[in-house]
């Protein structure tokens, strides 16, 4: 046992004495604030792909959710498009078909149904201009040269 204990000992001291060479010689010798600057280029390209795009998602879906009212057409997130019927603290009563209403949480709301502009400006067709064809006077006269 105490040649077992003897013979671990002494390879992980030649172990150690071989890496700690190895190690010593691969640290960097430009300091440590150079190594932080790829970390903290990446941290803020993140904040400004993905972070802050997402914050401002849900900040317009909290401003969405929060001015719901009587009468508004939503879509729920699970595909339902209804009519809010009543609004409470954390939940709205919809109606989705005559006679059938359901509750659902405000969380759920994908977003709000646009109405149609009923006394907006309405688009004129657009008419499409006649072929006219041209008289023997109108065109072009083409002028023959004496080589051809």
């Amino acid at each position: 046992m105490k040649s077992l204990l003897t013979l671990s000992i002494a390879s992980i001291a030649a172990a150690t004495t071989f890496i700690t060479p190895a190690h010593a010689a691969a640290a960097p010798e430009g300091g440590g604030f150079a190594s932080l600057i790829p970390l903290v280029l990446i941290m803020v390209i993140f904040y400004f792909l993905l972070i802050r795009p997402q914050q401002k998602k849900v900040k317009e879906h909290r401003d969405t959710v929060e001015a719901l009212k009587k009468g508004d057409k939503i879509l729920t997130g699970g595909g339902i498009f209804a009519t809010v019927t009543d609004v409470q603290e954390d939940v709205l009563t919809v109606k989705i078909s005559e006679g059938v209403t359901i509750k659902v949480k405000k969380d759920t709301v994908a977003g709000t149904v646009e109405k149609p502009a009923a006394s907006g400006p309405k688009e004129k067709p657009v008419k499409e201009k006649k072929a006219v064809k041209k008289t023997a006077k109108e065109q072009p006269a083409i002028e023959k040269t004496a080589d051809e």
